[in-house]
């Protein structure tokens, strides 16, 4: 039995906002301190023009409008929504907070999927959105991203997950924890197609999401900057009694010790994405 519900047909989740943008007409950069105009944050796309070239965290929506071409794509599994298989309560109740993030994000959940063409050549997108509960991994995002790669084997098309997550949804307990296997198992049977699988790395990644899906691609890539981990730097510190190096569990850190491939500007997503997937696939 699948803990989620779906909602009446013909009803999609509706297109949002970039949510994760702060607001206002002037928008301080937390790594250079300058204050920039958001019509230059958003012509360019969203990365400080300063040296340092700070990323600002996207939503799914900005991430598909950058990536699909004219920004045109098909919406999959927007129906899907979470449900309370514990009736689990902390401060609040889980059904409480699903309605709340559900109200002010316009989202079903902490994930969408997409597919469309991106410089012409076909693609599943999954992305999450860090604003639905930290963007945290539970039974709807298991699900929407197992059928992402299924949709994907079937029909031949590459698949790109966009991680951005706290990590497992507490929430849902060991429910949450099973998608980890789900969503491995789904990506096995994607690698016996031949069929390529990039992950793409944006901050944070964290939690049991980095430790399935997210470091499984064929080719890992990052953005400049994000965070990637299992646990926080602060937890290990505490656990190990060491000091930690300079900017560990950074992207370049992951990229310098072999875990991730390759760091690539937001600016340069699209195009070095085309040309991974002609490698791997398109002129195969």
């Amino acid at each position: 039995m699948s803990w989620f519900k779906r909602t009446a047909d013909n009803i999609s989740t509706p297109n949002t906002s970039k949510k994760e943008i702060p607001e206002g007409l002037w928008i301080k950069c937390s790594e250079c301190s300058k204050v920039i105009p958001r019509q230059d944050l958003d012509d360019n796309l969203w990365v400080c023009p300063c040296d340092k070239a700070y990323h600002f965290r996207l939503g799914s929506q900005a991430y598909f409008s950058i990536l699909f071409d004219n920004n045109s794509y098909e919406e999959l599994f927007a129906d899907l929504k979470a449900g309370d298989p514990l009736n689990f309560v902390d401060k609040k109740p889980y059904k409480n907070r699903l309605k709340e993030a559900q109200d002010s994000t316009g989202l079903n959940d902490a994930l969408r999927v997409a597919v469309g063409e991106t410089n012409g050549l076909k693609i599943v997108v999954a992305c999450m959105d860090f604003n639905f509960i930290g963007g945290s991994m539970g039974s709807v995002v298991g699900e929407k991203i197992a059928k992402a790669i299924e949709h994907g084997r079937i029909n031949k098309i590459p698949v790109l997950v966009i991680s951005k997550s706290g990590g497992a949804r507490m929430m849902e307990a060991a429910f949450s924890l099973m998608q980890m296997a789900k969503t491995s198992a789904q990506l096995a049977l994607l690698e016996q197609e031949k069929i390529p699988y990039i992950s793409l790395l944006t901050d944070p990644t964290t939690g049991g999401v980095t430790a399935s899906f997210a470091m499984l691609g064929d080719v890992n890539i990052a953005e400049p900057g994000a965070l990637i981990g299992f646990a926080g730097p602060r937890v290990i510190k505490e656990t190990i009694r060491k000091e930690l190096p300079e900017g560990f569990q950074t992207a370049e850190y992951l990229l310098e010790h072999g875990f991730v491939d390759r760091i690539i500007d937001r600016r340069n997503l699209k195009e070095e994405l085309s040309t991974l997937l002609k490698l791997l696939y398109y002129n195969y």
